[in-house]
């Protein structure tokens, strides 16, 4: 399960201009996440972006959603302790 905070800034990576595969800094993440979110108008405009992609190229669209995800959750772990009041399911290999 994947919390709604790290979802977000999934989708908004996923939208991102970095390259699928590349292994940003925690910096150059959150800059990506920044512009995306500006450029989309914000989150709901990323998870517009996501759906759109998944719609038109599902096969270049989820392993670019599981190394966003991988990318955000390296960026931004969550403690073993911290606990989301909403979820969201993560897709499956």
């Amino acid at each position: 399960m994947t919390d709604l905070l790290t979802a977000a800034r999934a989708e908004a990576l996923f939208s991102s201009d970095l390259a699928t595969g590349s292994e940003p800094t925690r910096t150059e993440i959150t800059e990506a996440i920044r512009r995306a979110i500006r450029r989309n108008g914000g989150s709901l405009g990323c998870a517009g972006a996501l759906a759109c992609a998944y719609g038109e190229r599902p096969e270049t669209a989820v392993p670019r959603m599981r190394w966003a995800l991988r990318q955000v959750r390296a960026a931004h772990p969550r403690t073993a302790g911290w606990r989301a009041g909403y979820t969201v399911r993560t897709p499956q290999p």
